[in-house]
């Protein structure tokens, strides 16, 4: 038992760096992670650069017909995309026009700068 209590203790107090801590918080690293998990699948980075370049919307069958995968991984990415906050659509008879929401991307971009900026 002592013994267990010794090496507990040597490994939170480190040996040759004694106040070696974090500086991203677990919460602060998990959203980080999970901003980073969100951009990082080229599909949806394509489809973000693909609303990017037009100021409105972007009808599905178009983003489906520009990139390199099927109807239901585009859809899959969308669907990510919405949840995250990122993108959302319109329905406009049977199609969906998507667009970015600027202000939600430009609030991840500065989470995710500010999380860098953090750890350099």
């Amino acid at each position: 038992m002592d013994e267990t209590l010794k090496l507990t203790e040597a490994r939170t107090s480190g040996c040759c760096t004694p106040d070696l801590a974090p500086r991203l918080n677990a919460a602060a690293a998990k959203l980080l992670s999970d901003d980073l998990t969100m951009l990082g699948h080229p599909i949806r980075l394509q489809i973000l650069d693909l609303l990017a370049q037009r100021d409105g919307q972007i009808c599905v069958c178009d983003l489906e017909a520009a990139l390199p995968v099927k109807q239901p991984t585009v859809s899959h990415h969308l669907k990510l995309l919405r949840e995250a906050g990122l993108i959302d659509c319109e329905r406009r008879g049977l199609w969906a026009h998507y667009f970015i929401k600027r202000e939600n991307l430009a609030a991840l971009r500065a989470r995710i700068l500010g999380a860098l900026d953090a750890v350099r």
